[in-house]
């Protein structure tokens, strides 16, 4: 049976809320918590951009029968050390509590830095790069690196008594083979699903075979079908599109005149949209058939306490047990 979590969506809420549904999704019976990394929320809609580190923290403090992840991009916005350092200390305090999970990034987050946006295939060199200088730290190693990245003599002090996994974020079944032969295990998104098969052979092809994968579900549940689609297609519209557009936009301005050209029915076809616990209980159970350990459940419009008390009545006891 797969662990099923929650997902904690700075972009949309602001964080003294989502302190409040991480609580009370762990009393409902969720077990996993992944929360996002942004600067900038994808629209002007979602309107929040909380920062994930500050509040991780007291997050883990307040609901302890919670594990936590959180999606990162090291190398921009962030120095790989620095992140190395947060990561290390959130660990010593909740021991095997927490995973780091690692991508190439998006523009919209990074190019505050006022730095170059570099091509795919340098973000994928230098999200290796962080990587290993990150393992290296939590080593105890002292590090000097020159490349996509610089470390001069850095070491850290304060370091878990365990060495922490380092997940791969991948959207493409290109990315999911590349990111199985170095990373502990994949993060993806849920697609139609025959494109998260490929996603799921691709890593497995490159090395993945036996590491745990964790599928964030992009869902939208409300007490109507067309509630759960107008909730849907005002607070996701813009996270539809292909990969490199999503990597590519700079501002939410941008990503909401693309969206205005979205349809309802075409979000539809990226999220799953239903107000039947029992259809949703259909599709979870495709994904665990797929291969997956971990679900992590994202219901993408507002109305976050009601997923989290239906789904802990009526969808997780019918995954978990």
């Amino acid at each position: 049976m797969a662990s099923i979590g929650y997902h904690a969506s700075h972009e949309q809420f602001p964080p003294s809320q989502l302190l409040q549904w991480v609580q009370q999704a762990e009393q409902a019976g969720f077990t996993r918590c992944l929360s996002s990394d942004h600067f900038y929320p994808w629209s002007e809609d979602q309107g929040q951009s909380g920062f994930a580190w500050s509040w991780l923290g007291a997050a883990m403090q307040a609901a302890p029968g919670l594990e936590f992840r959180v999606v990162n991009a090291p190398g921009q916005r962030y120095h790989p050390a620095i992140i190395a350092q947060a990561a290390a200390t959130l660990m010593e305090m909740f021991p095997r509590r927490f995973w780091i999970t690692v991508g190439s990034g998006q523009a919209l987050n990074e190019k505050i830095t006022g730095t170059q946006w570099p091509s795919k295939s340098d973000r994928n060199e230098r999200l290796k790069e962080c990587v290993d200088i990150m393992r290296a730290l939590w080593s105890g190693e002292t590090v000097s690196h020159a490349g996509h990245v610089n470390v001069q003599e850095a070491k850290l002090y304060t370091r878990p008594d365990y060495f922490p996994p380092i997940i791969g974020a991948a959207i493409t079944p290109k990315t999911a083979e590349w990111v199985g032969g170095w990373a502990d295990g994949l993060i993806t998104i849920s697609h139609p699903p025959e494109m998260l098969k490929e996603v799921v052979e691709a890593f497995r092809r490159g090395g993945g075979e036996g590491k745990p994968m964790i599928l964030k579900v992009q869902l939208s549940y409300d007490r109507t079908e067309e509630a759960a689609l107008q909730g849907a297609h005002h607070q996701w519209r813009n996270n539809i599109f292909p990969s490199p557009v999503l990597s590519e936009l700079y501002t939410p301005e941008q990503f909401d005149g693309l969206g205005e050209m979205v349809t309802p029915e075409e979000v539809a076809q990226k999220v799953r949209v239903s107000a039947d616990p029992q259809q949703h209980i259909e599709w979870l159970r495709k994904d665990i058939e797929l291969g997956f350990d971990e679900l992590i459940l994202h219901n993408v419009n507002r109305q976050q306490e009601q997923f989290i008390h239906d789904f802990g009545e009526k969808v997780l006891p019918q995954l978990t047990h």
